[in-house]
């Protein structure tokens, strides 16, 4: 018997989580303190530069690790994990890492993937808080690929992708030529030590 395929994406959207003053200063702060660094990755055999900045929170011994590359937390600042509980009781869910992404603009992008590496656990919660431009998010379905979601992400906003999305869904953020402001996005995700 074939079941139905669900279309319906388990995700959760809050365009103002939080408010533009704490956006705003979140995002000043964020650019100026984190250790952004541009890694590099393997992907089907060939060693890429990731097309945008990115650093890696989470507690000590924690690490992370996708596309041959190897991330290691050292701790949590103190606005982050003011910020991390705030999320957390949002989501109704426990976060010990956090993989921030900085756009420096919109050539800045993120291919098409699924947050589901095995240190995630067989149903990753994924929150993600975006600050700075608006930037378009996608979510294709891995089934039936013609169908697509898209969601502009405000700065501010929240986006909470459910237990199942990660089995169903992949994500994307494309290319905005257009888009000349940077945009963080902080992606709380629960690592399996």
């Amino acid at each position: 018997m074939n079941l139905p395929i669900n279309l319906k994406p388990n995700v959760r959207y809050d365009p103002e989580f939080i408010q533009q003053s704490e956006a705003d200063s979140l995002l000043e702060l964020l650019t100026d303190t984190l250790d952004w660094r541009q890694d590099s990755i393997s992907l089907f055999g060939k060693t890429h530069l990731i097309p945008r900045l990115q650093a890696f929170i989470a507690g000590p011994h924690v690490s992370y690790t996708y596309s041959g590359l190897t991330l290691l937390g050292t701790g949590f600042p103190a606005a982050l994990s003011s910020l991390k509980n705030q999320i957390e009781q949002h989501a109704g869910h426990r976060f010990n890492a956090l993989l921030a992404n900085l756009y420096r603009d919109g050539k800045d992008h993120m291919g098409w993937h699924s947050d589901d590496e095995r240190e995630l656990g067989p149903n990753p919660v994924i929150a993600s808080l975006s600050l700075g431009a608006q930037r378009t998010f996608r979510l294709r379905h891995k089934q039936q690929k013609h169908h697509t979601i898209d969601y502009e992400l405000t700065h501010g906003s929240l986006l909470i992708m459910g237990k199942d999305v990660q089995h169903q869904w992949d994500h994307s953020l494309p290319k905005r030529l257009r888009v000349h402001e940077p945009r963080i996005n902080l992606t709380f995700r629960l690592i399996i030590e």
